[in-house]
């Protein structure tokens, strides 16, 4: 794999579907919320799951940190796995609150490498879901795989879709591209896009996609 191609995607995808102004989050706290329900479910369920929280009034660290677990995951049944959710909720912000003090500011000012391991160690928090954390509400550059990433990638030759880790697809990204906050973020963004509109599991819309060549994609009237 050559640095050029991973550029030229991005660069293509950019031209095509233009600027994402990803993640969909008004605080970070909300985006800290999404990224834990959004695990295994669509983004249509986690918004549903977020405006119960909002419409409660409990959408802040201050008020869940403290909601009962069965409060909490009626909350979040939208989103599907509600019980597993809340507690992987509340062992996030009990790490938070232990370490942190509660304060968000204090945890976006830990270095990447020590607050990443720190959320790894969160039961329930997974690498897709800690790298979602630290890049869309702590700002960090850090680059998200996820499935639409893996699938776009392997279909394109670029990685294996067996044998490629969750690490190996990252590192790829980050040894290729400049460390850009704003450029992991965006592209990651257009990987999703990319992943829902054309490069889909079962339906590929192959003929259409962006990332065809150009000569090979069919004339529309």
């Amino acid at each position: 794999m050559s640095k050029p191609r991973l550029v030229e995607i991005y660069d293509e995808l950019l031209a095509f579907f233009g600027p994402q102004h990803w993640w969909p989050g008004e605080t970070p706290f909300e985006v800290i919320v999404g990224a834990v329900l959004t695990q295994n479910t669509a983004w249509t369920n986690v918004e549903k799951a977020i405006a119960n929280l909002k419409d409660m009034g409990v959408l802040s660290f201050e008020a869940m940190v403290d909601l009962p677990h069965a409060t909490l995951a009626e909350l979040i049944r939208p989103c599907g796995y509600f019980n597993i959710k809340a507690s992987r909720l509340h062992n996030l912000l009990g790490m938070i609150q232990a370490r942190y003090r509660g304060d968000l500011a204090l945890l976006a000012e830990e270095d990447l490498a020590t607050l990443r391991q720190t959320l790894l160690e969160v039961k329930g928090i997974g690498p897709e879901t800690a790298d979602s954390i630290l890049l869309y509400a702590t700002n960090k550059p850090t680059f998200v795989i996820d499935a639409y990433t893996h699938r776009i990638l392997s279909r394109h030759g670029l990685v294996s879709e067996e044998e490629a880790s969750y690490d190996d697809i990252q590192n790829l990204f980050m040894t290729s591209l400049p460390n850009s906050t704003d450029l992991f973020n965006e592209y990651h963004a257009l990987l999703v896009r990319t992943g829902k509109e054309f490069c889909k599991k079962s339906t590929p819309r192959c003929s259409d996609c962006p990332l065809k060549p150009q000569e090979l994609r069919p004339i529309h009237e």
